[in-house]
């Protein structure tokens, strides 16, 4: 752990939380549309379950080393998450729905009379929402069960337990920040920000950083290097909200109407 009584330790200390659990409360406001609309419409429930192995993934690796920060920011950032998951199945609709498409191609899944009735009318049938959930869940469970059964196991010796468990904790953390070059490339070919959020940009730099400093100080490889991509993606989005202002979007996408 880091010295005691230090300024700059307690200011990291005070950065890591607060930086990284506003970034986890920022599903509050999934949470706050789910409970008014009664559905999860516009809300998208990867995330959450990503962000919860990777909370789960941290918050063993920070008892394994004792270390309070990981322990308590990662405990609270595991409660949001399945609260937010909880709450995604409690308002998913467990029926499939019709949904318009523009072209009816994929009528040929549908029996030839149920494909027949809906015919140039332009719908679908769409997936049932409930399985996929159910069926993303049960995946996160699996995995989860697999690697507990692995890392406390298989993996008698402490040491090398620590070791291989903050490999895998900084490759997923890392796999997570790297995730979004999909949308940065859409940008790029649109020449607009509009899919990407500048207040997150900036609890994402401010969080990375912050840990970045953390575990430079415990001199913990996995966490510095685990955070550094969240810095370097941070920084190709100032660069493209800056290639591709706002007032520029707005008059882009007046020119395609």
């Amino acid at each position: 752990m880091m010295e005691a009584g230090g300024f700059l330790d307690s200011l990291i200390y005070g950065a890591c939380v607060i930086f990284t659990l506003g970034m986890f409360s920022a599903g509050l406001s999934d949470l706050r549309h789910m409970r008014m609309t009664r559905s999860v419409d516009n809300v998208q429930f990867l995330p959450f379950l990503t962000t919860e192995v990777n909370n789960l993934g941290w918050l063993s690796y920070g008892a394994l080393k004792a270390d309070g920060i990981l322990i308590v920011v990662n405990t609270v950032g595991a409660a949001l998450q399945t609260l937010y998951i909880l709450a995604y199945l409690h308002y998913c609709p467990r029926k499939a729905r019709l949904v318009a498409l523009p072209s009816l191609r994929c009528l040929c899944c549908l029996p030839w009379a149920s494909a027949n009735k809906l015919r140039g009318k332009g719908f679908c049938l769409q997936q049932n929402p409930w399985r996929v959930v159910l069926l993303q869940t049960a995946t996160l469970l699996g995995v989860l069960l697999l690697g507990y059964g692995y890392f406390w196991l298989l993996v008698p010796n402490p040491e090398a337990r620590l070791q291989q468990l903050g490999l895998f904790c900084s490759v997923f953390t890392i796999s997570m920040y790297l995730s979004p070059l999909a949308d940065l490339a859409k940008v790029i070919q649109t020449k607009s920000t509009q899919c990407l959020s500048y207040p997150l940009t900036i609890a994402t730099l401010l969080t990375s950083a912050s840990w970045c400093l953390y575990g430079f100080r415990l001199r913990d490889p996995y966490i510095m290097v685990s955070n550094f991509p969240g810095i370097v993606t941070s920084f190709i989005r100032f660069w493209l909200f800056w290639k591709y202002p706002q007032e520029q979007d707005r008059n882009y996408w007046l020119l395609q109407t």
